[in-house]
């Protein structure tokens, strides 16, 4: 194997490389919500000074460049609901830099794609880390198991000002509050997010080219799936396993032949499938009803209030809900919900669009071009948490899964297609 292949050799993949590699460190420092938008602001100007001092370009596809005027549209939004909603020039200030740590990240790391990182690079190093879960993972439930406290410590960290404390909390697991039972949400600030983090990894996993590194990635993200007990990455697991296999197969006639029986099977016994379906579905917000209560509650409230008066721009922020929500913030645990409280009709086309623009472009390669293949992977995964999680918040964890986009949009329009080293 060609050592080279997957170290880092410049200064961008050495800033990448360490920032990932890192993870548990910067865990323990309480650093993770810094880390990422002082790594992106970085190397966007990086990537726009060097044009000018060293004569250096790079290729920008229009839809990288797409993701920019929708985030600024974000930013618009903002700025109006504020001035309209009579907020104040102190919560624009305090709102404003939330974007550049949040929404921003979604523009700005698809465009570092366009940076000279090698894909490859980022998916050995979410192989690395799924590599340190595994090794931490008797540490964490060990001291479940011994009932030391949940949460050390809260880094000082938090002074520079977040969505909440969980975010510079340095947390062994924690119990979850309907049923007792534990959780684990390791580096992230809540279980949910560790099984985003879990599926962002498998997408790594299953384009590294090392076997025992691969192994690391497979064991090591459904770890963080199953420790999480989130349903919806569970769900987004199993979608991305099939994605997989229909990109591995799809050339090979015996899938076609084996479905089908199966579709015919199904055609036959259609209204007792659907029942099956509808049964699971009721089994499964079952699971946690308290959490599928609020949930779902939270959404009323946020739509009702977004009809009825801020449709176009939004609120501008999000707001303490009553007792019937466990006073839950209206506008969180779903991004088009609280798009559209926070930043109105407008906040929600322009990321539905940027989604939707990203998607087209990539679908043309993805069976020719294993890149294109991940960063769809990666849309789909981001697009079904948007059904459970605000993208903005946790924007600063899966921002390896945004380059690996960018870079997938800068080769399909150059049309070079990197090798990929040989393990």
């Amino acid at each position: 194997m060609d050592p080279q292949a997957y170290t880092p050799e410049n200064s961008d993949e050495r800033l990448v490389w360490y920032a990932m590699t890192g993870t548990y460190l910067f865990w323990l420092l309480g650093a993770m919500y810094v880390v990422a938008p002082v790594i992106g602001w970085i190397l966007l100007l990086r990537l726009t000074s060097r044009p000018l001092f060293k004569g250096q370009h790079f290729v920008v596809s229009k839809t990288q460049l797409y993701w920019i005027v929708a985030m600024s549209l974000m930013l618009l939004a903002l700025v109006i609901a504020h001035f309209s909603e009579g907020l104040g020039l102190a919560k624009l200030i305090k709102s404003s830099i939330g974007w550049a740590k949040g929404w921003a990240l979604l523009a700005i790391f698809p465009l570092i794609g366009s940076l000279n990182i090698r894909p490859h690079i980022i998916y050995r190093a979410g192989c690395i880390v799924c590599k340190h879960t595994l090794i931490l993972l008797p540490i964490f439930i060990l001291a479940w198991a011994i009932k030391l406290p949940s949460t050390l410590y809260t880094s000082p960290l938090s002074i520079i000002g977040g969505p909440g404390p969980e975010f510079f909390s340095v947390s062994l697991y924690e119990l979850d509050p309907g049923s007792g039972l534990p959780r684990w949400r390791l580096f992230t600030p809540w279980a949910p997010a560790l099984g985003l983090m879990g599926n962002l990894f498998f997408i790594f996993a299953c384009q590294e080219q090392s076997r025992r590194y691969r192994f690391y990635g497979f064991a090591g993200s459904l770890s963080m799936v199953l420790l999480s007990q989130s349903r919806l990455a569970l769900v987004c697991y199993l979608l991305l396993i099939g994605f997989f296999m229909f990109i591995r197969w799809y050339r090979s006639p015996w899938l076609y032949f084996a479905a089908c029986p199966a579709l015919l099977l199904l055609g036959l016994s259609g209204n007792s499938v659907l029942e099956k379906i509808e049964q699971s579905i009721d089994a499964f917000k079952n699971v946690r009803a308290g959490s599928t209560r609020v949930r779902q509650e939270l959404a009323n409230i946020a739509l009702e209030r977004w009809a009825n008066e801020a449709m176009i721009w939004g609120h501008g922020i999000v707001e303490k809900g009553p007792h019937l929500v466990e006073y839950m913030p209206i506008g969180s645990h779903h991004t088009w919900y609280g798009l559209l409280f926070v930043k109105g009709l407008i906040g929600a086309l322009a990321l539905a669009s940027a989604m939707l623009i990203t998607l087209f472009s990539l679908l043309r390669y993805v069976f020719s071009n294993a890149i294109s293949a991940a960063a769809v992977a990666i849309i789909v995964m981001i697009f079904l948490y948007t059904f459970g999680e605000n993208l903005e918040i946790l924007a600063y964890l899966f921002w390896p899964g945004l380059i690996i986009i960018g870079s997938a949009l800068k080769h399909n329009k150059t049309g070079e297609i990197p090798a990929p080293p040989q393990p």
